[in-house]
């Protein structure tokens, strides 16, 4: 069985990591959605689809990297029309993991089943804050992987994210 699980990941932290073991744990394989793909790098997209793709596979045990397929997700205006779009992208899927209302009663409607992902600390976990703290120079690098902790140093986020 497949699934699909859609996110921005900026950047991948470990409530991300959490949610994809969740995920990867209900299926044979797994369709990770980039979503935002074709939003230009900005204050709140401030990494591109490989700099995220990085991150998420430095991150990952190499066990599951087999079951994980990455697929750029494009922002559309209208919410019929960007699942019509993720259907023509990720090959077929039985499963979305989802906390969206929208996303839920729109799938519901096409009988794919929706399961909710557990979030992990949700008040410290969360993109918006992690790039806050990570641009005002507070302690961050306990809320991401190793792995995605030393992409962000060799990117360079802090400057980058305060020049944005």
């Amino acid at each position: 069985m497949n699934g699909l699980l859609i996110g921005r990941f900026q950047p991948f932290h470990l409530g991300h990591l959490a949610a994809l073991q969740f995920a990867i744990s209900k299926v044979d394989k797994l369709w990770l959605g980039l979503g935002s793909s074709n939003k230009p790098i900005e204050k709140n997209n401030p990494f591109s689809i490989e700099e995220r793709k990085k991150m998420i596979l430095s991150s990952i045990d190499d066990s599951i990297q087999n079951k994980i397929f990455i697929f750029p997700i494009p922002d559309l205006d209208n919410h019929v029309r960007w699942i019509q779009n993720i259907d023509t992208i990720v090959p077929d899927y039985e499963i979305i993991f989802s906390n969206d209302p929208m996303t839920e009663h729109l799938y519901s409607k096409r009988n794919v089943q929706v399961i909710a992902i557990p979030f992990l600390k949700r008040d410290q976990l969360s993109g918006t804050r992690l790039r806050d703290l990570i641009k005002s120079d507070q302690k961050w690098d306990d809320l991401v992987p190793e792995g995605t902790k030393l992409i962000l140093e060799n990117l360079d986020a802090k400057n980058r994210l305060k020049i944005l």
